[in-house]
């Protein structure tokens, strides 16, 4: 008996825990959905109709739709289906009109780099010559105007033919002056490869102009094989006469790879016995390979450019320029250097390039590349930037001087060259094409000049 009514007991206490889960759980379930129905009688846009469909098919509709046309329907939402239970309910009218006006003033957006005021270009305003007046100068580069909706720039997207210019050169300067003449010279050139000699025959000159009272002169001529000035040659002088016939050969002890790197510089004079000899001209031949390989004698004709003094070549430099006017910089490549005069005993060099960003004569900023040893043809290839406001371009310039580096005493000058607005022939063209073709370096060779 005892058993049995223990048992029962424990029958009896399962139920109840039994019943009381069951009402938890129908709790749980059953209370949102009695407490939206209780909210959405408040509702009174909606029909009659429509709050009391159940929910079910409203979602149904709405997945239908996007189905059938791929996109949500732009269609006034259900109010019964609330974004937050803390948040208030929004008008279907409402939530269209927003959509509406989104959908209107969508824009796409742009990544955009507007050029801002820097402080390198303060450095260079403090650097500027106090003549200037430098506080009427904007430095803040202003930026690119808003456009309007439906304004579009045209610029963008279309070739410019000017960018695919070949403007580069890697030879001499493409631009020859026009140079007054005294006559021409012919002579002849051949390479001997068994005793590697150039070979070279002055044959005659033709024409020369009438140095002494008597309406003759009595011409002669100096050659040198630069860049060595050391060893030189000269003919022997002919009296009274504008038209003389030498017909003499010398020979230069040179290997034949060394050649693209040389000159022949011919000088004509007149002999005067009793003051100093009177320079005519003279003919200077760059490129040795211009006739032919110089494998058989090659005759050349040469006009003889009037000059008063000899003419001192102390080699060539070859540099870019490129202006960026957006960032306001300029970058100056120092490529190379060749047949530079030789300035140590042993008849070499240790250059180097020094450039200095000028303004009215003054030195603003200045550059250095590394020093190549033992060398008369450096190749450097290293670019040098100077920060230029766009404003102050027309009023700098650029100094480049090659230096011969000495460990013992101070330093010596082999050449300059300039360029900018206010220089002049090829420095002055050399800047009028980098500012003509932006971001895009311009590269020329420039004769060196002395101090």
């Amino acid at each position: 008996d005892i058993s049995v009514s223990l048992l029962a007991v424990v029958v009896s206490f399962c139920g109840l825990a039994l019943l009381a889960v069951s009402l938890f759980v129908f709790w749980k379930l059953c209370w949102p959905c009695w407490k939206s129905k209780a909210v959405t009688p408040n509702v009174s846009i909606l029909p009659q109709s429509i709050s009391r469909a159940p929910t079910e098919v409203f979602e149904t509709e709405e997945k239908k739709e996007v189905k059938e046309n791929g996109k949500p329907a732009l269609k006034a939402l259900e109010p019964a289906i609330k974004i937050s239970h803390t948040s208030p309910d929004i008008p279907a009218e409402v939530q269209t009109a927003l959509k509406e006006h989104l959908i209107k003033h969508a824009r796409v957006q742009r990544q955009t780099t507007e050029p801002t005021s820097s402080s390198r270009h303060n450095s260079f305003r403090r650097h500027l010559p106090r003549q200037m007046q430098v506080s009427s100068v904007d430095f803040s580069m202003g930026t690119e105007p808003v456009l309007q909706r439906g304004e579009t720039t045209t610029s963008i997207g279309r070739i410019k033919p000017e960018l695919y210019k070949q403007k580069s050169v890697d030879s001499e300067g493409n631009k020859t002056e026009d140079v007054k003449t005294c006559g021409k010279l012919n002579f002849t050139l051949q390479y001997d490869y068994e005793n590697e000699l150039l070979v070279v025959k002055i044959i005659k000159a033709l024409d020369l102009p009438a140095k002494d009272f008597t309406g003759t002169s009595d011409p002669y001529v100096k050659m040198y094989l630069l860049p060595d000035r050391k060893k030189k040659f000269q003919t022997r002088v002919h009296r009274k006469t504008l038209n003389p016939l030498f017909d003499e050969a010398f020979q230069f002890p040179v290997v034949y790879d060394q050649l693209s790197n040389r000159k022949l510089h011919f000088s004509v004079y007149d002999f005067d016995r009793f003051s100093r000899h009177d320079m005519i001209g003279e003919v200077i031949l760059d490129n040795l390979f211009e006739v032919s390989d110089l494998s058989r004698e090659a005759t050349v004709w040469k006009d003889i450019h009037c000059a008063t003094t000899e003419s001192i070549d102390l080699g060539e430099i070859m540099f870019s320029l490129c202006y960026l006017p957006t960032a306001g910089r300029m970058t100056l490549t120092v490529i190379k250097c060749r047949n530079l005069k030789a300035m140590d005993i042993t008849g070499s060099s240790d250059p180097y390039v020094k450039v200095s960003l000028m303004c009215e004569g003054r030195r603003l900023k200045k550059r250095k590349t590394t020093i190549k040893k033992n060398t008369l043809n450096p190749v450097y290839n290293e670019a040098i930037i100077f920060d230029i406001p766009p404003e102050n371009v027309d009023q700098v310039s650029l100094s480049i001087t090659v230096m011969d580096y000495d460990r013992v005493g101070h330093n010596e000058v082999i050449g300059v060259c300039r360029t900018g607005l206010d220089a002049e022939g090829l420095g002055r063209d050399h800047w009028n094409e980098m500012l003509a073709y932006h971001r895009k370096p311009i590269t020329h060779w420039h004769p060196l000049l002395e101090v």
